[in-house]
């Protein structure tokens, strides 16, 4: 085989190379952590006072896995007028959940069936007395 034929073979290989590369790429499935991430860069200070409106509190939630269920434990929990837990999976946003807090009880357990194991981030909303709150856990399954 002389030089000008191997140059050829380097060449359409490296082409080769670079095309499956392409084709690897293209197939990844890029989420992102959220779809309106500008949109809520802009709020983040809203964002803020909410987390520092709930370290204020002297007794905060307590988001944990109890028997296969989601609990969350406040003794303040039937003060609450509107709240929402998000459990939050970072490596898949298609499992992603969303659950409505009631304001029944002190304790507001949370079924997890067809939700699947793994680390999620407990992302908890809610509004009392007049002003919005946040705690963010992470919790694993």
């Amino acid at each position: 085989m002389n030089w000008g034929k191997s140059i050829v073979l380097a060449f359409v290989l490296f082409a080769l190379f670079i095309g499956s590369l392409v084709v690897v790429c293209l197939r990844q499935d890029i989420a992102l952590v959220t779809t309106n991430y500008y949109d809520q860069e802009l709020h983040y200070q809203q964002q803020l006072d909410r987390m520092t409106n709930a370290e204020q509190l002297k007794e905060k939630p307590l988001v944990q896995v109890v028997n296969g269920a989601l609990e969350v434990q406040f003794s303040r929990l039937p003060e609450i007028e509107q709240g929402e837990l998000e459990l939050f999976r970072p490596s898949d946003a298609k499992l992603d959940r969303r659950y409505t807090i009631a304001s029944i009880s002190h304790v507001q357990r949370i079924a997890l069936e067809g939700v699947q194991g793994g680390m999620y981030k407990a992302k908890l909303r809610w509004r009392m007395d007049g002003k919005d709150y946040y705690l963010e856990r992470v919790i694993y399954l």
